[in-house]
């Protein structure tokens, strides 16, 4: 049975095979006996997005990854880059220091802070994530096409990801069909990524998108 470690668009922890491009964590929310998720699903405001892979360092997924023995932070999975922001997530300043950097300096041209410090990021996204206790907004076919690439949206239970002028259907293993705003537009839509994000998104910041997402799909129509 694979473990509950694996974060969708909406922030929520499902149980599934595939691993995903990145790793992560929001603090220790498991325990290490059972490898099993505690009740609570975060304990720190700083989420976090981090390689899968940084400088050899090996750890037992959800076991015991501290010197005295205790659990360590608990490794969440994310399809990409692009999945982990949707969720609320931002990049680590230690394994992904480059893209935390270009993260904070988007930040600082978004909301005019010369040199925003990661506490200031993760108190304005911890507001704003659904996950978290964050707001729900509908979007209109306008608000749709004004997204930059990289932000998410749902409709029930579909996400979607902005990538030029398509809207890709997101799954856990990768990017499917494609779909036109106007086919959306009949339906309720609702934003998933943090307005944060989106605003560090249209400065310029260009997250990691799994594989799958270049890939060419046929148009899909909601008829």
């Amino acid at each position: 049975m694979p473990l509950q470690n694996r974060v969708d668009p909406f922030g929520d922890i499902q149980a599934v095979p595939e691993r995903g491009l990145f790793t992560g964590n929001r603090g220790v929310i498991h325990d290490p006996k059972t490898k099993t998720l505690l009740s609570r699903r975060w304990t720190t405001k700083a989420w976090i997005i981090c390689e899968c892979e940084f400088r050899g360092h090996k750890r037992a997924v959800m076991g015991r990854n501290t010197p005295s023995g205790n659990a360590g932070w608990t490794e969440l999975f994310f399809l990409d880059e692009v999945t982990a922001l949707a969720a609320g997530h931002r990049p680590c300043f230690y394994c992904r220091r480059d893209k935390a950097e270009e993260f904070a300096d988007c930040f600082g041209k978004a909301f005019g802070i010369a040199r925003p410090k990661a506490g200031e990021i993760d108190a304005r996204l911890h507001a704003e994530r659904l996950a978290s206790g964050g707001d729900l907004v509908d979007l209109d076919h306008d608000a749709v096409e004004a997204l930059p690439d990289g932000a998410m949206l749902f409709q029930g239970e579909r996400c979607f990801a902005k990538k030029g002028k398509d809207l890709r259907a997101w799954n856990f293993w990768g990017y499917a069909d494609s779909w036109d705003y106007f086919d959306l537009a009949l339906y309720d839509i609702w934003r998933l990524t943090p307005p944060t994000t989106i605003e560090v998104l249209r400065a310029g910041y260009r997250p990691v998108w799994h594989p799958s997402a270049d890939r060419r799909r046929p148009k899909s129509g909601h008829r």
